[in-house]
This record gives structure tokens, sequence and C-alpha cells, in this order.
């Protein structure tokens, strides 16, 4: 289930089932035998991604259809440049525009912008880390496109690592319960978990947590959470600072030597790359 070719080939036929339906009236009126060529191209600056979806698209509408890409996803592509040229089927072809260009666009954005926050950070010892804040479906392809950008993928989902947050912690009794309760369960797992004060904080590095999400901490409050986390007398925990950070905020965080930023924008707050396929 988890699996990225799984996913890209799920993703592509539930999109070509949508667009389609039975059948695409419109390419009727072209006769099979016709042929023709085709290119994509950026209408803005941007960091590719999404590749593989566009070669599954292409791959089960028409075998003859060939693609000659241009480009690499992780590139860094300007505007204005051709990102691959197309040959095959007319019908094909056009059949396929729109869902191809709409994987092209969607995971080019997210890879855009993780590369920004990225570059933003650049120079300090922070990686950018994406979330579960994703498109519902597109999960794998999004993270997929986070790593082209530069950035580094957390937990797939609730199944693969554990992260204690704040309701689980008022559920459980505290972070000392919490952290008891799932060290008996799932022992030999790293544990997040997340505090909102130093004294939370501390309480967390004390029962054992590995790594600590620090949210909406002020710069003041992550560089006493820093040193902290260097003068308890054991192994420093990773620390991970979240919560409405933008690309005009991220450096000053970085700054105070957090191990980690995650960021939901890379993922949920995107604007589609502006693309386009010129016949011809």
């Amino acid at each position: 289930m988890h699996d990225l070719r799984f996913a890209i080939e799920k993703n592509v036929g539930d999109a070509l089932a949508e667009d389609l339906g039975s059948g695409d009236l419109t390419a009727e009126l072209l006769p099979p035998s016709v042929t023709a060529e085709a290119t994509i191209v950026s209408r803005e600056p941007m960091v590719q991604a999404g590749r593989p979806w566009v070669d599954a698209v292409y791959r089960r509408l028409d075998s003859g259809i060939d693609i000659d890409w241009l480009t690499e996803d992780g590139d860094r592509v300007p505007a204005g440049s051709a990102i691959a040229r197309l040959r095959g089927p007319a019908r094909g072809l056009l059949t396929g525009e729109r869902t191809a260009l709409n994987f092209l666009q969607t995971l080019s954005a997210t890879a855009t912008i993780t590369a920004a926050y990225v570059d933003a950070v650049s120079g300090t010892q922070t990686r950018v880390l994406d979330t579960r804040k994703t498109i519902p479906g597109l999960r794998l392809a999004q993270k997929y496109a986070v790593r082209c950008g530069g950035g580094v993928n957390h937990r797939i989902g609730l199944f693969d690592a554990i992260l204690i947050k704040e309701n689980h912690i008022l559920s459980a009794g505290g972070i000392g319960a919490a952290i008891e309760n799932v060290r008996r369960l799932h022992a030999g797992l790293s544990v997040e978990i997340e505090v909102e004060t130093i004294e939370e904080l501390r309480q967390a590095l004390g029962a054992g947590a590995e790594r600590l999400l620090l949210d909406n901490f002020t710069l003041e409050q992550l560089r006493e959470a820093v040193a902290v986390n260097a003068s308890e007398g054991h192994p420093p925990a990773l620390l991970e600072a979240s919560g409405g950070l933008t690309l005009e905020t991220v450096r000053a965080v970085a700054e105070t030597g957090v191990d980690f930023v995650s960021i939901g924008a890379l993922t949920k707050n995107i604007a589609a790359v502006d693309l386009s396929m010129r016949f011809g």
C-alpha cells in the first residue's frame, strides 16, 4: 500500500478514470492514424517533480507515445524552458494532456516551495521536514516532491513512527505516562513528543524522549530549549520546531540551533506551477 510504484499507478488510474469516464468524446473527432508532436513548457521558474506520473499517464493511454525528457525531477527549471517533447497518436496525447499536467504542476509546486525553504535555512544545521498535511490520496506523491525539493520526509502516516501530541498526553495522564505506555507497547521504537513549554521539555527529556517537537515556541524559548537540551547530562534529543513558520521567519528559527523545522505549507498551501503543452 505504501510502495511508491503502486501509488503512482493508483494515482494515475484514479485520475484517468475521473477525467475519461466512458471516453474522450472530443478526441474521437480525430482519425486514429493522426500523429502529433507536443512540448511541455514551464511558464515560471520551478523545481520539477512528477515525471513518473506523466510517464504512467501516457503508458496507460497509448504505448505508441514516446516522451523525450529534457529535464530531471529535482532540477531547477527557468521560466520558458522546454521540459519534455512527446510524439505519437494525437488522440492519446490530447486525452492525457490535462491529467499529465495536473500531476506535474501540483508536484512541482510542492518541490518548488520546499526548495525555497531549504534555501532559506542554507548554512545552518537545520533540515526541512514535511508533515501529514497532504492532499488526500497524494501523500506519497507529495512526499516524493518534497525530496525533489531537497526536503526530508517525516513519518508517512500513523503506522511508521510515534509522535505523541498534546491530546495524546492529556488522554494518557501526562508526559511521563504517555512515554511509558508507548515504550510498553512499542519497545525499541524512537519516541517523539510535542512540548509547549520549557518545563514540559524537561519532563520529556527526563522520561527519555529521543525527539522533541517544540510547538509555537518563541525564538527566546527555542534558544533556551537548545541550551537545556545540551546540558541535561544525557545524550541530547533531536529538536524539531513547528507552528506557523514562514519563509520570512524560518531562518531565524534555524539559527537557534534546532535540528529540524516542520512545514505544513510544503504540501497544503501550494499554488500549481504554470505549465503548458504546446502542439506543433
